[in-house]
């Protein structure tokens, strides 16, 4: 009966509060391709760039987030409406070609078309009651998840703060435990 009970609310927290899921999905991914991982070398070393590239720009992202202050529209914000979810892919894809795993591909995939919509949808909903006029000018000149070519504001200063990323999403926090998996990963070459 409480078995029942615990999956009926599973299911419907996955339908209808996916959002509490998508940090501990993506952690257990990243844990579950490292620890299973096969690696080939020509591989793992496209694959590391890639998740470096994604750590990066999560770090980039998160240095600049004005937390429901100030519409984020410089740094990676001048190029992409959420370059955390881009860095978040690109990390996922870097993962999936290091572990040399063929079923992390369909597995990233299924997380990917799961989660990221609904979460697109929603902060581009939140942002546009914010922020409306100033949100829907940026949002019509910078995609949800494809860069642009050249910045929103092509002369806006921008600042990134190391503090502002610790403080607001442990980023530097996160990249660690994210290289210290991708070194994890790096021991199966051996």
């Amino acid at each position: 009966m409480s078995i029942v009970v615990g999956l009926e609310r599973f299911l419907r927290d996955m339908r209808y509060h996916r959002d509490r899921f998508r940090q501990f999905i993506g952690v257990s991914f990243v844990i579950l391709v490292s620890l299973a991982g096969r690696p080939h070398e020509t591989l793992f070393i496209i694959g590391a760039v890639c998740a470096i590239l994604g750590i990066a720009a999560r770090l980039w992202a998160s240095g600049h987030i004005k937390k429901n202050k100030a519409l984020a529209t410089d740094g990676p914000y001048a190029y992409v409406r959420h370059p955390l979810y881009v860095g978040n892919i690109t990390l996922g894809v870097g993962f999936c070609l290091a572990s040399g795993l063929w079923w992390s591909y369909p597995l990233f995939i299924g997380i990917v078309l799961i989660f990221y919509p609904p979460a697109i949808r929603h902060e581009d909903e939140k942002l546009h009651h914010m922020f409306k006029g100033d949100w829907e000018q940026w949002s019509k000149k910078t995609r949800a998840l494809i860069p642009r070519l050249t910045p929103y504001q092509p002369n806006q200063r921008s600042s990134w703060s190391f503090m502002q990323s610790l403080r607001h999403n442990g980023e530097p926090i996160i990249a660690l435990f994210l290289l210290s998996w991708l070194y994890i990963l790096s021991l199966w070459l051996y």
